[in-house]
């Protein structure tokens, strides 16, 4: 399952919270979201955010998986390059901090990486093992209890039922609903499915507007991902100019594109078919 949907929620909804527990203070300035979108070939990852706060811009990126490519090391030198020419920050008073959150326990020294090194270039970047992490601090805030389901436990079952106890203390029948749906889906990390369902009230979730937006965000991402592969493999390289195009179609019409495709002879007959849909 991808969780770029659930965490842009978190991030949208509970930026100063999430920014406070991260900086280890009360956020007070106002907080402007940069665009993810980077000139000079934008590099895309799932749960990637740039906040600018006071004189600080941060870039904050979630990791379930410690795999990616490029590296995550020349990643985070790549973006911190981009930021660095993008804001101008030689002519600016701004700082710059970078934070991967890996949010699924992993041994792999790569989550254990914090620095790019190559010859005599160095970059050093943050890096927080949610597992690691003292739940006191992410259960006392029930903005946090998303995060706090993933925090270090002797007990794991004993955490989770912590954090449903404060999500049903919530009196705000709103903030509980949205808070509960991506406690549910983020426990999906961790804990199986039965153990959730035994902590957590899936009727309230099931109502919930915030889960099922999530999930059909999660379901359309995935369904332009499986056509744009689809389109690759029938005609080789794809234009950029259709990207766009995909992205005006619903979820039912990405699937009846899906399956048109293989009725295509060439790719003109794809931009054929999108120009009759997009009349």
């Amino acid at each position: 399952m991808s969780y770029d949907s659930i965490l842009k929620f978190l991030i949208d909804e509970y930026t100063k919270p999430i920014l406070s527990w991260l900086l280890n203070r009360e956020i007070n300035e106002e907080i402007e979201m940069l665009p993810t979108e980077l000139n000079i070939e934008p590099i895309r990852a799932d749960g990637v955010f740039f906040l600018q706060v006071g004189n600080k811009i941060i870039h904050l990126e979630f990791q379930t998986r410690p795999k990616s490519d490029p590296p995550l090391p020349l990643r985070m030198l790549d973006y911190w390059v981009r930021l660095y020419r993008l804001h101008k920050l030689y002519e600016k008073n701004l700082q710059l901090e970078q934070v991967i959150i890996f949010l699924r326990r992993d041994t792999s020294p790569k989550v254990f990486e914090d620095n790019f090194q190559l010859g005599k270039t160095t970059h050093y970047y943050r890096v927080i093992r949610i597992w690691e992490c003292d739940p006191t601090p992410l259960l006392s805030k029930p903005e946090l209890l998303p995060l706090a389901v993933l925090a270090k436990s002797e007990k794991p079952e004993m955490l989770l039922s912590q954090v449903a106890e404060k999500v049903n203390a919530i009196e705000n029948q709103r903030q509980k609903s949205n808070i509960s749906a991506c406690v549910e889906l983020l426990a999906g990390i961790n804990y199986s499915e039965e153990l959730i369902k035994m902590y957590l009230h899936h009727d309230i979730l099931k109502e919930s507007v915030t889960y099922q937006r999530i999930l059909s965000d999660g379901f359309e991402k995935g369904e332009m991902a499986l056509v744009s592969r689809q389109l690759k493999k029938r005609f080789g390289e794809i234009s950029e100019t259709i990207k766009p195009r995909l992205n005006t179609l619903s979820v039912e019409q990405l699937e009846l594109f899906g399956e048109s495709l293989f009725d295509f002879n060439t790719f003109e007959d794809a931009i054929d078919w999108l120009n009759q849909v997009n009349k």
